[in-house]
């Protein structure tokens, strides 16, 4: 029988793949749609750019939550948790760049009204 240990690395590694292959779907699906739709687009480029950001947003939260699976129930030491602040903040300051480039606007600004 499995410890929880490697059940617990077992998820982390299915987590990881999943973010990864989010975001290959998402570049491929962003792919397809700008070459099928992109010229009947008003802004077809910018279009691109967001269904490509949307993959990879999707993707880092599910990488995220791998680190921290494997960071809290595989190897729970302050090395590892150290190592895991960091990926965090790097990847949430990439996740909110990504949002103000897609939605053009800090998470926290409410949400412009149409007049």
């Amino acid at each position: 029988m499995p410890s929880f240990k490697e059940v617990a690395e077992g998820v982390s590694l299915a987590i990881d793949g999943a973010g990864v292959l989010v975001i290959v779907l998402g570049l491929l699906v962003a792919a397809t749609r700008f070459a099928l739709y992109g010229r009947q687009a008003a802004e077809p480029y910018r279009q691109l750019r967001q269904d490509i950001g949307r993959g990879i947003l999707l993707g880092l939260e599910l990488l995220v939550a791998a680190d921290i699976i494997r960071t809290v129930a595989v190897t729970p030491t302050l090395e590892g948790v150290l190592i895991l602040g960091i990926i965090i903040l790097i990847r949430t300051f990439l996740s909110m760049a990504l949002q103000v480039e897609l939605e053009g606007r800090w998470p926290w600004q409410r949400t412009k009204s149409p007049a």
